[in-house]
């Protein structure tokens, strides 16, 4: 049974792992904790059987929240795991008063893009060779 639930320090190694899988430039572990040890940010694991199979996370900026990190391992892809962590991402950012978010997302990533499309964000403009190895333009999105 999948379940969504809020980082902890012993998650973070995990997490690590699923972004170095999936991204030319992943958060270290270090990254991680300092994120679940933030007052500002939320991340959030997606668990099934004891073995982290995704996380995502926001940081509260100034009452905007900011889409850091989404990944799901890639043997548990298209199967609705990144569209329930988002939700219930959201959802909380909500219950905090956030209701306003955005994120970056590579112009290529066809099935990333379609995804935060169906949670209602919007394209709003590019950042120019924001990401590297390979260098490649970032898709703002936000949800208003």
């Amino acid at each position: 049974m999948l379940q969504i639930r809020e980082m902890r320090a012993c998650d973070v190694e995990a997490a690590s792992r699923l972004e170095s899988k999936a991204f030319s430039m992943p958060w270290s572990a270090r990254d991680f904790l300092e994120m679940v040890e933030a007052d500002y940010a939320d991340y959030y694991v997606a668990e099934r059987e004891g073995q982290i199979i995704g996380c995502c996370g926001i940081r509260n900026i100034a009452g905007e929240g900011e889409i850091t990190n989404v990944v799901v391992d890639a043997a548990y892809q298209n199967q609705g795991i990144g569209h329930k962590m988002m939700k219930y991402m959201l959802e909380k950012a909500a219950e905090r008063g956030i209701t306003v978010c955005t994120l970056e997302v590579r112009v290529s990533n066809a099935p990333a893009i379609r995804l935060y499309e169906s949670l209602g964000f919007q394209g709003e403009g590019v950042r120019p060779r924001f990401y590297e190895k390979p260098e490649e333009d970032a898709l703002i999105m936000w949800k208003r």
